[in-house]
């Protein structure tokens, strides 16, 4: 018995019903306004995979407004087969980042979100260049890459770390792997993670970004990427999983989300590709448990750098690849495939946006609409019911309690 789940990061179906709450307008839709945006610019793409999975049916029973018609245009066959179940979920957690999407889906409800910054306070800035010995420049929110093309060489040239934050609840620190070293990063990102708890700030993760290269041409290192993450404040399903035995496999970023907290095996992999293919190279192995992984490059290569062609050659590019996981499945397996949260490549903004999400199930009846959600815990509750013989404990989800999966 296996579960795959698979967070496509960021793409969101269309506006939650309070959006408003999160400075989000209605019309934000990462999915749809990409691929339309993209349309109207030429850029015409092959979604004939995705539809089979029914991800046409989620975004026209969200947004109905979105004709069949329009559907087709942007890449759909709207006349498919479809072979998943499918669905919507809302989010129940107050936030809109990383961390609380993927925790909410994990099984674990947030009532306070995480704190975000357009700059850091100084009495943290100080603390921090006190007990590292150096200045530091940036505190600001900013894209990664915009930030090292503009501070890069200020920092080789001071030594100076360069600070900065984003629509995610994050402490980032960037440095040159000739100016500062690997492991010297590193410290100085622990040392920000303690100072951040010590000070009673509600931020979600320090993140320590290497990068690389000469003035002009900067690249960021993401393979030596590191976070430190807070953990998760009560018991998730992967805490259930690996407390039953049972096998939690990790795929790109997925363990920095959680602390490293109950996780058998990580696999560092970075880029969609590259992480999806692992998934499937691990397919063809023999274990019980659940491969949790994250496709990043939806939200931090093209979300925030509203980049929606490329989003959408992304989204082709998934749908091309996701039957090579498919093929793989026994009939005892489920893939579960979703989102965390929405990030509109084509609004005003480079924050996340308050989207509901799509979920698709491959494994408990084809071509059959699950409803919509109240909450990205419906994730960890299937998984419960998939796995109910074997675990030792379970988490409690009121919302769900008596819903019927399996006939």
């Amino acid at each position: 018995m296996r579960v795959f789940l698979i967070v496509l990061d960021g793409a969101g179906i269309g506006a939650s019903k309070d959006c408003y709450n999160f400075n989000d307008p209605p019309t934000v839709n990462t999915i749809f306004n990409s691929l339309k945006k993209s349309r109207e610019d030429g850029l015409i793409v092959n979604l004939s995979n995705l539809s089979k999975l029914g991800l046409h049916k989620i975004l026209k029973i969200k947004n109905p407004q979105i004709s069949y018609e329009e559907l087709e245009k942007v890449g759909f066959n709207t006349d498919s087969q479809v072979i998943s179940s499918y669905g919507i979920m809302e989010e129940k957690s107050s936030g809109k980042d990383t961390i609380t999407g993927h925790w909410e889906i994990s099984g674990l409800v947030l009532e306070k979100g995480f704190d975000t910054f357009e700059f850091f306070p100084q009495e943290l800035i100080e603390a921090l260049e006190k007990q590292i010995n150096r200045k530091t420049i940036g505190n600001k929110a900013a894209s990664g890459t915009e930030i090292i093309k503009e501070l890069g060489e200020e920092h080789i040239k001071t030594g100076k770390p360069i600070i900065y934050t984003s629509a995610d609840s994050v402490f980032q620190i960037a440095a040159h792997i000739e100016v500062i070293n690997i492991d010297e990063l590193y410290n100085i990102c622990e040392v920000a993670y303690n100072l951040i708890n010590e000070k009673g700030y509600r931020i979600a993760r320090v993140i320590a970004r290497p990068f690389a290269g000469k003035n002009g041409n900067f690249y960021r290192l993401n393979d030596k990427r590191k976070d430190f993450s807070v953990p998760p404040p009560s018991t998730t399903i992967l805490d259930v999983l690996y407390s039953s035995k049972l096998e939690v496999i990790t795929v790109g970023k997925i363990s920095d989300i959680f602390a490293n907290r109950s996780i058998t095996k990580s696999y560092k992999v970075s880029g969609n590709v590259d992480i999806f293919n692992k998934v499937v190279e691990l397919s063809r192995t023999d274990f019980e448990g659940l491969i949790f992984a994250n496709l990043v490059d939806f939200d931090t290569v093209y979300g925030h750098r509203q980049d929606y062609k490329g989003w959408t050659k992304a989204l082709e590019e998934f749908d091309k690849i996701v039957f090579r996981l498919i093929e793989n499945l026994k009939k005892d397996d489920i893939l579960i495939i979703t989102a965390d949260h929405g990030n509109d490549p084509t609004d005003q903004s480079t924050d996340h946006t308050r989207e509901d999400v799509p979920l698709i199930i491959i494994g408990i009846k084809e071509d059959n609409f699950l409803g919509i959600k109240k909450s990205f815990r419906y994730v960890s509750f299937i998984i419960q019911e998939f796995f109910k013989d074997k675990l030792i404990q379970r988490i409690k989800i009121e919302e769900f309690e008596g819903e019927k999966i399996w006939n």
